[in-house]
């Protein structure tokens, strides 16, 4: 089985690669391999499956990674199987979380 993708094209991950080191911190630190390094430089390999935890842009020592950590598709779903209300954008059964809507 492969990474879990999220929704397309909603997540906050941004990457400068004029500032990147290609230190490999992000590579190191991504539970869903979203990067990679080639030609001396971080590149993002697959945005979609970002699940925002912010490890990538605490961990770039000159700041090249940012992300809104905890704002994402991952957060509210998390969110709304918890039951939180207010920021969380999803709607699920905490007893059917296959029931529901989301986004």
């Amino acid at each position: 089985m492969g990474n879990p993708v999220y929704l397309k094209n909603v997540v906050t991950l941004a990457l400068d690669e004029g500032t990147c080191i290609g230190c490999g911190m992000c590579v190191e630190v991504c539970p869903h391999e979203v990067f990679l390094v080639s030609g001396g430089k971080a590149r993002i390999r697959d945005r979609d499956a970002c699940m925002e935890c912010g490890a990538c842009s605490r961990n770039c020592p000159v700041g090249a990674v940012s992300v809104d950590a905890g704002v994402g598709c991952a957060a509210a779903v998390i969110n709304g199987v918890l039951g939180r209300t207010g920021e969380c954008c999803c709607v699920v059964d905490p007893k059917n979380p296959s029931k529901g809507t989301c986004c």
